[in-house]
């Protein structure tokens, strides 16, 4: 049977306070549309539909190709923005699932078991639906004897008795598509705010004496909607505890999980220590037998098994097995650091391949360059990448030592085996196994400070 999913992304998002669009709002290093876009996949469904809001260019850039796309021209409601699909799935056979983009945290897994029972029960609409240890504010389910719906009650129109009930609404459904539509069709904007509401198309099948459900998920937090910042640290939270959990599960050890922060798509190996204050970021990859300390900062990078980062700054870098680096070191994008590096304290490198077992041990630029296989890299060396204008490469050959306090002015080149003396300024090519000196020669004027 056809499964389809429609994502409810046309909001203004007032009360986030915020020029950008609501559901691109980030959680654990991705927007919220994105996480509900890969939950429903997971589940299984076929097609993917998002419904976005008029002038929404930023929300249509980002979600490109991935899904399909239609726009709400008017914010009239949420039947009316499931409406707008009409000409496109009325007609279609099969399942539809209605969610909201700003419900980033229902999980594949309860999806998945919503539309199971659906299918089970034969309904033409089931309603997500959970306990709430404080209902106020939320429709209340009240249910037939046969465990079938009889009808939602808002808040404002409950009576004491039925505010009582527990089991709310989460604004999450699955329907029968044809029936859905021959439902928005009746639906009308007679309320408060002139507008097209879904649960009033349940509400027009619950007149007709059509078969509805709820399936109750046990975990009620999976259904916060994001209306807020206050909302958003909220879901960050409960999010980040889920994937901390997840990798502890598989073989990661966190000191502190509660102050360890890792994004939704990164990839930890096992027997991979963390300590607190780390943060992992965007498509990071962390490999086996791994020790990050506290206060490092990992992004888009990747990491090879046995190595050691201490305290520092990775981004758009890769770092090879058994390399350290740090303390307080800073690799920036389009860094490669071979197997058994050694990068020490308060060193740069950008743009820069370190061949194995090279080293930079403290106080050094590297940008633009390329060091050899085995090469020493001396205390306050530099590689003057930058004439003002433009950027140029340094390259340094395999098993060369480079003296404290040296400029490498690029371009560049040294050979292999090659001896760059302390001091040194060097703006010419040095062929293999020589020795370079390049600094004045010393002048001492004895008795100088009597004059």
């Amino acid at each position: 049977m056809q499964t389809r999913a429609i994502i409810l992304a046309a909001g203004r998002g007032t009360r986030m306070k915020s020029k950008k669009a609501k559901v691109l709002h980030e959680l654990c290093g991705l927007p919220m549309i994105q996480h509900v876009i890969n939950n429903v996949k997971e589940a299984g469904f076929d097609e993917v539909h998002a419904v976005i809001g008029p002038g929404s260019d930023d929300v249509s850039d980002y979600l490109g190709d991935s899904v399909k796309k239609t726009v709400q021209e008017e914010r009239l409601g949420t039947a009316h923005a499931v409406n707008q699909l009409s000409d496109l799935l009325a007609d279609e056979e099969g399942n539809t699932l209605v969610i909201c983009g700003d419900t980033p945290l229902i999980s594949s897994h309860t999806i998945q078991n919503l539309l199971e029972f659906h299918n089970e029960r034969k309904s033409l609409a089931t309603i997500l639906s959970a306990e709430a240890d404080v209902p106020t504010g939320y429709g209340r389910i009240v249910r037939n004897y046969d465990g079938s719906v009889k009808r939602i009650v808002e808040e404002k129109d409950a009576t004491s008795e039925i505010r009582e009930l527990h089991e709310i609404s989460t604004g999450t459904f699955i329907f029968d598509n044809e029936t859905l539509f021959k439902a928005l069709d009746k639906v009308t904007n007679d309320n408060a705010q002139n507008e097209y509401y879904l649960p009033d198309a349940v509400n027009i099948l619950f007149r007709e004496h059509k078969l509805i459900d709820a399936y109750e998920t046990m975990e009620f937090e999976e259904t916060l909607g994001i209306n807020d910042r206050v909302a958003l640290s909220q879901a960050e939270s409960l999010l980040r505890e889920q994937i901390n959990i997840r990798h502890m599960q598989n073989g990661v050890t966190l000191i502190d999980p509660k102050n360890t922060y890792i994004d939704a798509g990164v990839k930890i190996g096992m027997d991979t220590i963390i300590y607190p204050g780390v943060v992992l970021s965007g498509n990071t990859i962390i490999g086996e037998n791994v020790t990050i300390t506290s206060s490092s900062h990992i992004t888009d990078s990747e990491i090879e098994e046995d190595a050691v980062i201490k305290q520092s700054v990775i981004t758009g870098s890769k770092v090879g097995r058994g390399t350290n680096v740090g303390p307080f070191a800073q690799l920036r994008p389009g860094s490669k650091l071979g197997e058994e590096v050694k990068i020490g304290n308060f060193v740069e490198v950008k743009k820069s391949e370190l061949e194995s077992e090279a080293k930079v041990s403290h106080l050094s630029y590297i940008g633009d360059a390329h060091i050899g296989a085995r090469a020493n890299i001396g205390c306050g060396a530099i590689t003057v990448n930058y004439d003002g204008k433009n950027k140029h490469k340094t390259e340094v050959g395999k098993d060369s030592f480079i003296g404290c306090n040296s400029n490498l002015v690029a371009p560049v080149k040294v050979g292999e085996r090659s001896f760059i003396a302390a001091g040194s300024t060097v703006t010419d090519k040095v062929p293999d196994d020589s020795l370079a000196i390049a600094r004045n020669r010393q002048t001492t004027k004895e008795g100088y400070y009597k004059n």
